[in-house]
């Protein structure tokens, strides 16, 4: 659903998410607050910060999901429907997860329902305590919705902030397994290129962008087709579409990305049945947040990319 309105002289001077939430009473303020962290609310054309002030004249328009009959508008309150992962490892303190591609993690604009915070919600209603924001309860990283794989997810709020500041200071290590267009020269090689906001596909990322920050990726060759290479891809950093945009800027872009990838060739019966990007996050590794031994976990590959292997 579109909006647009203009910033009226009672809420001159107001936070962003407060007004917009309160022009729209029927969307919870936290997810307001996702929305524009994302880009999809704007002020006057401008991204803006929820905790931004609005001032009397300002037009805010943007795009909020459709909610459908009997669906909440708080989405953290949905909490129905079969897991849409497997647990590979639980304690009192962490559960490891292998979430299936085309799930979404949280929450946000036409997503408000069955998203693996959603299922965690269901499966373990305390977690809804843990972490920073409420529409991300427990979530330390995240996969992209066509990516399917391992997570980690913090059942306490001491971990969570453990687990964060290991992402953060990039101890955890993380392997994926990926098809990339192509046949690439080397067996082995590595990809250090600024990651940045694309400046114009908001919602796309970029090596040529202003605001790159610096990204580095590990690959290795494991199988040679005629048109594609499987490869292991680990990264030492962790960038927003970090695998996908990497390999399109050396020219090999994931098999089966809409994105970032080539259209696709009718005539080649390899990618015919392929639907969506060719990446699964494979392994993981890192402090266990009680025993402070390093665990590390795998994902089995799932059959659309096993075949492959």
């Amino acid at each position: 659903m579109e909006i647009q309105f203009i910033v009226s002289d009672q809420f001159n001077a107001k936070r962003l998410d407060y007004v917009v939430a309160k022009m729209q009473g029927e969307y919870s303020r936290s997810l307001i607050a996702q929305l524009i962290k994302n880009g999809d609310i704007l002020v006057s054309g401008r991204v803006k910060k929820p905790s931004s002030k609005v001032y009397s004249g300002e037009v805010i328009y943007g795009c909020l999901p459709d909610i459908k009959d009997g669906e909440s508008a708080d989405p953290v309150a949905e909490q129905n429907g079969k897991l849409p992962f497997d647990i590979l490892h639980e304690d009192s303190h962490i559960m490891v997860i292998n979430k299936y591609h085309g799930i979404v993690v949280h929450p946000a604009a036409g997503n408000l329902s069955g998203t693996v915070v959603n299922a965690l919600i269901s499966y373990y209603p305390q977690i809804q305590s843990v972490g920073e924001d409420r529409l991300r309860p427990g979530i330390v990283h995240r996969l992209d919705r066509d990516t399917s794989g391992v997570m980690v997810v913090a059942k306490e709020r001491d971990v969570f902030s453990f687990l964060k500041k290991e992402f953060m200071q990039r101890r955890v290590q993380k392997s994926y397994i990926a098809l990339v267009s192509g046949s690439l020269k080397e067996d082995s090689g590595e990809i250090v290129l600024p990651i940045g906001r694309h400046p114009v596909k908001r919602k796309m990322m970029s090596t040529v962008a202003q605001n790159g920050r610096y990204a580095e990726t590990i690959w290795r060759v494991l199988k040679r087709y005629n048109s594609a290479t499987l490869v292991e891809a680990e990264l030492k950093t962790g960038r927003t579409h970090q695998v996908r945009v990497h390999f399109k800027a050396i020219g090999h872009p994931l098999v089966g990305d809409s994105v970032y990838g080539f259209k696709k060739r009718g005539g080649d019966s390899m990618f015919s049945k392929i639907s969506r990007q060719m990446l699964h996050a494979w392994k993981l590794s890192f402090r266990h947040p009680w025993s402070g031994r390093r665990v590390e976990f795998v994902a089995p590959l799932p059959e659309d990319i096993g075949q492959f292997c």
